[in-house]
């Protein structure tokens, strides 16, 4: 690896611990939250945010950047920590998560959030807005491009397969679906719930250019947007292979780890020690695990 990729990934790492860690103070502020989902798409917003998008924090309404579209809206808490480490808005907004009055309620809302491009939440919808962002920056001539992150759960919405197959249908190439495979939802494992069977060769049935790559893995998601900016003439996407709480040890074991409360001892002397060590990362400018 070269001088400048090592600098780049140290980056990137430094920005995913920043990710991490925020959300998780966040999160122990609050007292209770989606964690499980939040964990596993931090490498993935580090290197959107990091890298691969055009963002303008000082003007998050400039006509030009790049879109993100969070259907998993309940991961919203990651996509806020993101933003205020980015500049977006005042970090201090973060432990107001939820609050009455607050900028950040517990699902984004583009009426609130500066730097956030659609309201999300109801699951499913995000992706025929995703779809319509795409097809409007096609049609105005805006070379901007669409990031939808979908969770895996959320496929069980007949909503996003029709959505995928008008995006598949149109090649809307500049729309970057990332499917968040994490496994779990709601009320489980998706296999037992509502089995998705192979997640990646369905898209590719849908006409996708699809590459499954390891939701942990910076480089490798970072390599995936290159490869996927490179193709003109088809949709594209990414199964994201992820761990529900991903990089918190302890919370990736839980059973229950969709949504926590940290009343227990235990779930706040092991949120606390996750904390400690993030900022020790943070200090250092970027774990090399």
């Amino acid at each position: 690896m070269k001088k400048d990729d090592r600098s780049e990934l140290s980056d990137l790492e430094n920005l995913r611990d920043k990710i991490r860690l925020e959300t998780l103070k966040m999160l122990g502020h609050m007292g209770y939250g989606h964690l499980g989902g939040s964990m596993s798409i931090v490498e993935l917003l580090a290197v959107l945010y990091g890298k691969q998008m055009a963002i303008d924090p000082s003007n998050p309404n400039w006509i030009g950047r790049d879109r993100l579209v969070l259907s998993k809206g309940h991961a919203g808490p990651a996509l806020y920590a993101t933003l205020a480490v980015q500049g977006f808005f005042p970090q201090e907004w973060l432990l107001t998560l939820n609050e009455g009055g607050t900028h950040l309620p517990s699902h984004p809302d583009r009426l609130k959030i500066p730097g956030v491009d659609a309201t999300t939440g109801s699951l499913g919808q995000g992706t025929s807005i995703a779809a319509g962002m795409a097809t409007g920056l096609r049609l105005s001539d805006n070379d901007a491009y669409t990031y939808l992150i979908v969770g895996d759960g959320e496929l069980n919405e007949g909503q996003c397969w029709e959505a995928f197959q008008y995006i598949a249908h149109n090649k809307l190439n500049r729309c970057i679906v990332v499917i968040d495979d994490n496994k779990k939802q709601l009320d489980g494992y998706t296999a037992d719930i509502l089995n998705p069977f192979d997640i990646q060769k369905k898209m590719e049935s849908f006409g996708f250019i699809t590459l499954k790559v390891k939701g942990d893995d910076l480089k490798a998601i970072d390599d995936a947007v290159n490869f996927l900016k490179d193709q003109k003439n088809s949709a594209v996407a990414i199964v994201l292979d992820t761990i529900k709480a991903q990089g918190v040890p302890f919370f990736e074991k839980l059973e229950d780890n969709h949504s926590v409360k940290f009343g227990t001892a235990n779930y706040q002397e092991e949120l606390d020690k996750a904390i400690t060590t993030l900022e020790e990362q943070v200090v250092k400018g970027g774990s090399h695990a």
